[in-house]
């Protein structure tokens, strides 16, 4: 990656270049920190801008976004945050999980910072509470406790004779046990029995599949993590190759092929972090703008994949279906 593999938004506009003379101000920039790459974030991006023009700001006009892809490699997200931070951008808007959220954090105490995460923001320490995170520090959380139920209900429903479920985690990923005491919590609360594998690696996630195979586990939930985003056209063959049932937290991986999933919508969740965006950049301080929780979500199935795997959806799951793709 060269010098921090930053990028200057739309047409290869300079990101300090200042708008109209007639301005007299060069546009304000957003710095777009982002675990993933530019390719994968294609689609969430153009939710993301939508937001900005719910605030009155056009990308290219009166608005620059200077962006930091970490390309699923973590550890560059602490240098490409310093690069923000150093850059003097007026926000920060991190996501694609804790990791960006932490290494923005790490970064300054005085730029204000826009957040998507996965996990409860309180329990991880990114704010302190919901509705006044009395720092610097907001955003968007796609956590919720009725979330994990839901997939394990969803999920018994599509494959009803399952009489175990695996549950696939990243055991390095920051506070990983909460992530993993919820989803048990929910499994028990529906009296289901579940086996955790853990994976931080690619090599892990293949040693997961096998010994689901081995242990002839007929369903896998895969947990939120950017890791298992980036790998998850491995995750997505791994279940084609051992006929495994999963299902995941984004319409994306069952789009590319994969069975089923339900979660919040990331769409929605990437267009409030433009809004809130917009709303610091006309003055609003981090401060007062509280979290905000899931309020869409989106239930996805992919038929294709179902007959191959032998299964038969459920007339209620079709209804209930946001997009059911064939």
């Amino acid at each position: 990656m060269q010098r921090r593999q930053f990028i200057a938004l739309l047409g290869g506009a300079a990101v300090t270049r200042p708008l109209a003379a007639r301005a007299q101000q060069p546009a304000p920039v957003i710095g777009f920190l982002s675990s993933r790459s530019a390719d994968d974030s294609a689609l969430v991006e153009v939710a993301f801008r939508k937001g900005l023009q719910d605030t009155g700001f056009a990308v290219g006009q009166n608005v620059q976004v200077m962006y930091g892809w970490a390309e699923g490699r973590f550890d560059r997200l602490p240098s490409l945050a310093t690069d923000l931070v150093e850059r003097r951008v007026s926000v920060i808007v991190a996501v694609g999980g804790d990791v960006a959220a932490d290494a923005a954090k790490a970064a300054t105490t005085a730029i204000p910072i826009v957040f998507i995460t996965g996990t409860d923001p309180a329990k991880t320490g990114l704010v302190t509470r919901f509705n006044r995170p009395e720092s610097n520090v907001t955003g968007i959380t796609l956590f919720s406790t009725a979330v994990e139920q839901k997939r394990f209900e969803i999920f018994r429903e599509l494959v009803p004779n399952a009489s175990t479920f695996a549950i696939l985690l990243n055991p390095k990923k920051k506070y990983s046990d909460v992530e993993r005491g919820e989803m048990e919590s929910a499994a028990r609360s529906l009296g289901e029995h579940v086996r955790i594998l853990n994976a931080s690696t690619a090599r892990d996630i293949e040693t997961a599949f096998e010994d689901i195979a081995r242990a002839k586990i007929k369903a896998i939930l895969i947990g939120t993590d950017p890791l298992f985003s980036a790998e998850r056209k491995l995750i997505l063959a791994l279940a084609e190759r051992h006929g495994v049932p999963a299902i995941y937290d984004s319409r994306v991986q069952v789009e590319e092929g994969g069975l089923i999933s339900y979660g919040a919508s990331y769409a929605d969740a990437y267009r409030q972090a433009g809004t809130y965006a917009g709303r610091i950049l006309k003055g609003a301080r981090p401060a007062d703008l509280p979290v905000l929780l899931p309020t869409k979500f989106e239930l996805v199935i992919n038929l294709k994949t179902a007959k191959a795997l032998g299964l038969t959806v459920p007339p209620g799951l079709l209804v209930a279906a946001d997009e059911v793709i064939e």
